[in-house]
């Protein structure tokens, strides 16, 4: 069963550590099994990014800037992302996106999306 939690008491996670790709993180919506909708509390140091680009053919995903500061590349676009920051990214939307952490803070983010074994990542 599935029952609130503190996101204090959920396991950390960091990926790709002592690069320059560097994303701490915690699956919240996995504590206690999978979830079918992923919901991530994630952090980027300053100067970490999420490069490569991409975007995905079936899922949905949601982007929201807690705190700290950063660019998101949409397609050709740029654009300043900052606290009260949200972002829509529609499956199939071909505009390949990745965000990068400009500023001296981490950058804080929730980022939610859809999980459908269909779903392919393109990587343009």
């Amino acid at each position: 069963m599935k029952r609130p939690l503190h996101f204090a008491d959920c396991p950390r996670e960091t990926w790709y550590a002592g690069t320059d790709r560097e994303i701490h993180g915690l699956a919240l919506s996995d504590v206690g099994g999978r979830a079918k909708v992923g919901v991530g509390l994630l952090e980027l140091p300053p100067g970490s990014h999420t490069q490569p680009a991409h975007y995905h053919t079936r899922e949905e995903e949601h982007l929201y800037v807690l705190s700290g500061s950063g660019t998101l590349r949409l397609g050709t676009e740029t654009f300043a992302l900052t606290a009260g920051s949200y972002v829509c990214f529609p499956a199939n939307q071909a505009a390949a996106h990745y965000i990068c952490n400009t500023g001296t803070e981490p950058l804080r983010y929730l980022m939610i999306g859809e999980r459908i074994d269909e779903d392919r990542v393109i990587y343009p």
